[in-house]
Parts: C-alpha cells; structure tokens; sequence
C-alpha cells in the first residue's frame, strides 16, 4: 500500500513530487476561481479579509508548476484551530504551520501517494498584511519582459533543483526580492492595510 504522505521524509516527498514546469494553461484561472468559491462556502466570511491567485500560474503566458497558489488572507481574531479544522474537512493537507513572528499556514490539496492529481493548489494562510506576493505577480504581469526573464531563471534551475524544492525557492529568491521592491515603490504599497 505504501506510506501515507504524512509518513514521508522531505526527500521521499521531493521524489514523489517533483518541480514540473509547463506552458501556461488558462485554465488556471477557472480552477482558481471554483476552489476561491469552496473557500467562501465553507470559512466564515468575517473571517476572510482577502482571497486573491497569486505565484506564475496567474501570469498568461509564464511557464510555471502546474499548481493555483492561493493566498487567503483572514482577520486577527480568526479561530486558527477552527480553521484549520475546517479546512482539512474540505480535503486540504496542512503541510506547514507557523505562529511567529507572522501567522502562515500552508495548506495542500492534490498530491496522492502516486504523485499529483489532474489540479493540484498551495493555500498559503495569513493575517491580512502587505504582502509580497501581491507585488511581485502583479509586477510580472505589467512586466512582460520581466515575466519572460523569470521564466528562462526558472527553466535554468529545474535540471539542478528538480528534486530540491527549497534549493529551487531559494534560487529565485534574489530575482523575486528585486522586482518584488520595484513593485512596491511602482505601485505606491496599495495592498498595505494600513
């Protein structure tokens, strides 16, 4: 039968699992959209402050994981444990939890013990903030020429770090950061709550 996802070391997960590029499929959007309305459905909608597609998935046109990244931001007084509870009901594996310095859950749906289902979605859970994800996705997407120069880093780092999912973030991170505080100075910090 095989061990439970859960009973994997980061390694055998990484094998199972590994970073797959594809060309952009538009229906990334329609998958975006159908999970965003199963998390309206089933999270108290005073708890959810913001819910937006974040990561290359969402840019036209930008080779990416075939996975919808989803950034579901909640107000401060959200009953975690509920929520967390909530969510795994609706199929969702939490893989990451961390309370400091900042709220950030992640949650994901579509990884099987044979490897990735058809839709596979990151839910990234945190208090509403300004985030740079926003930024950054927002930049590529005015940025055709910075989309494309992201996507020939990305296509350069799978041979290295196909099976090393934190060597493969790690790696874009310079390229992210750059851009991510260009777009915060371009678009005058708009998703700052404050």
């Amino acid at each position: 039968m095989g061990k439970e996802l859960s009973e994997m070391t980061l390694e055998e997960l990484w094998e199972l699992f590994p970073i797959i590029l594809k060309e952009h499929n538009k229906e990334y959007k329609n998958w975006y959209e159908i999970e965003k309305e199963n998390l309206l459905n089933c999270i108290n909608k005073k708890n959810i402050l913001r819910i937006n597609h974040i990561g290359s998935s969402v840019v036209e046109g930008l080779i990416s994981k075939p996975t919808v990244d989803i950034l579901l931001e909640i107000a401060n007084e959200t009953d975690i444990e509920q929520l967390t509870n909530t969510l795994i009901e609706k199929g969702w594996i939490l893989m990451s939890s961390r309370r400091n310095p900042t709220l950030q859950l992640s949650f994901n749906k579509g990884y099987t013990k044979q490897g990735f289902a058809e839709k596979v979605y990151h839910l990234h859970v945190r208090y509403y903030g300004n985030w740079n994800e926003l930024y950054f996705r927002d930049y590529l997407i005015e940025h055709k020429e910075v989309a494309d120069e992201y996507g020939k880093l990305k296509l350069g780092l799978i041979e290295k770090y196909e099976h090393i999912r934190d060597g493969y973030t790690d790696a874009k991170a310079n390229f992210i950061l750059k851009y991510t505080e260009k777009a915060k100075e371009e678009y005058n910090n708009k998703y700052n709550p404050v």
